[in-house]
């Protein structure tokens, strides 16, 4: 597989507290004692937060990638057996970047990682996403043929829409590929990245808090959402093979009649009310 994506420079979205670390000659990432000690917390503690949790997808893609346990690991080591399951490969980014560059990516089959990790301050909770939630979130699901495609074709799909449409591929990305649940026949399961990486989500979202609704595109599209909390809506898909049949449905049409009936009411508070609460 070729390293192109991973030698070009990729522009950050101005804003982010953290920098990306610079790959050396060697295309070799240098990660400081603490950072692999960081990483070695995360991944113990999170693996055994998953079973019974994640579904057999995830934890078949754990297996695939088996991923170090002491050190922080290095994005070729990831890409090599993605690559082999599914054509994939994981490639440098910065903390985040733009809509047009993470969807040129994933149009190519490159998986944006950005290149740092949390502080330990930070180790529970973090609005960017760091390198322990791209590659343990969401590169272990890209092991999964369904998964990979959809999340492909969405990419496509996001390089030929225009400024209004985005917001709904956003929606559809989050509460997908970040927040996602499937119906088995062990009960519910975990797909989300966004849930698979944190200790608190993975928790949460298998008891009776949140609201867990039907798939179903329309709604997605019409479901606001916020990154800094727990989430109160989840949608969940029969089965994960139902992504590939999303990546396939009139996404567009599906918009248009989403604008048409307009947005759900917000399920969460305003940030101004929970600063005074």
């Amino acid at each position: 597989m070729g390293n192109s994506a991973n030698n070009r420079v990729i522009e950050a979205v101005p804003g982010s507290k953290y920098t990306a670390k610079t790959p050396d000659e060697n295309g070799l990432i240098q990660y400081t004692p603490e950072e692999d000690s960081v990483w070695q917390d995360l991944i113990q503690r999170q693996q055994p937060a998953v079973q019974g949790v994640a579904c057999n997808e995830f934890l078949h893609g754990m297996d695939l990638l088996k991923l170090p346990q002491d050190r922080i690991p290095q994005l070729h080591e990831v890409s090599e057996p993605l690559d082999h399951a599914t054509g994939w490969g994981a490639a440098a980014v910065p903390a985040l970047i733009p809509f047009i560059t993470f969807c040129d990516l994933l149009a190519n089959k490159k998986f944006p990682c950005a290149t740092f990790i949390r502080k330990r301050e930070e180790l529970d909770y973090l609005e960017e996403p760091d390198i322990f939630h791209e590659v343990f979130g969401h590169c272990t699901m890209l092991t999964n043929p369904c998964f990979a495609e959809f999340t492909e074709t969405y990419g496509k799909l996001g390089l030929e829409a225009g400024e209004a449409e985005r917001t709904f591929l956003e929606r559809l990305y989050w509460f997908t590929v970040e927040f996602g649940l499937l119906q088995t026949p062990e009960g519910i399961r975990v797909y989300g990245g966004g849930i698979l990486s944190s200790i608190g989500e993975t928790q949460y979202a298998c008891s009776n808090k949140p609201e867990l609704r039907p798939f179903n595109l329309v709604d997605v599209f019409r479901t606001p959402y916020r990154i800094d909390i727990m989430q109160p809506i989840y949608y969940v898909l029969e089965d994960i093979e139902d992504l590939f049949k999303v990546a396939h449905m009139d996404l567009f049409s599906a918009m248009k009649k989403a604008q048409e009936l307009g947005m759900f009411d917000p399920a969460f508070p305003p940030k101004e009310d929970l600063k005074s609460a």
